[in-house]
């Protein structure tokens, strides 16, 4: 199959994840494009046999560069196998009520796009401390105290669980 995986990055995690999605597919036979989302993506969904959304969550929004690809592309990624992988670091504490208002956002994305996903599924993230400015230092900082988790503000703490990940793709490929 050819298939298209389509991502909006902050700080890189969501790109490392798209990258790992994509050497998966590969190691499984299929052919991948992997393309970060930009203002005037002029890529046409239509020509792949299904489609990898994916996109980090920000002060609960996607990055404006994937709402406006899924917009401009919502009718045909709708027509095609999906999948969308929301990024965040919200999923690393397993809450119900943190769970339910990511599913909010994704509800809201879909509502604002008029993409439709055929699966959706909540990948953590991480803290990039090497990424982020001063400021947005101190806030993530602030957040994983909140949330009693340890990091260190000189190293990135990643938590993405790539053994499920690679599960996810197994189990969207095969209902394809």
């Amino acid at each position: 199959m050819k298939i298209l995986i389509a991502y909006a990055t902050t700080e890189g995690q969501t790109r490392k994840i798209c990258r790992f999605c994509a050497d998966t597919l590969i190691g499984a036979g299929h052919s991948v494009e992997l393309l970060q989302v930009q203002g005037d993506d002029r890529i046409d969904p239509a020509l792949y046999d299904a489609v990898i959304l994916a996109a980090s969550v920000h002060i609960n929004r996607f990055q404006k560069d994937m709402v406006r690809f899924a917009t401009a592309n919502a009718g045909a990624l709708s027509r095609k196998p999906s999948l969308f992988l929301s990024v965040s670091l919200a999923v690393c504490g397993g809450e119900p009520e943190e769970l339910a208002a990511l599913d909010r956002i994704v509800a809201e994305f879909s509502g604002e796009t008029g993409f439709h996903p055929g699966h959706v599924e909540q990948v953590a993230g991480a803290f990039r401390f090497t990424e982020y400015d001063f400021f947005k230092s101190l806030a993530m900082r602030y957040i994983a105290s909140r949330r009693d988790q340890d990091v260190d503000p000189h190293s990135d703490t990643e938590y993405t669980d790539w053994d499920a990940l690679r599960m996810t793709l197994t189990d969207w490929l095969a209902t394809l």
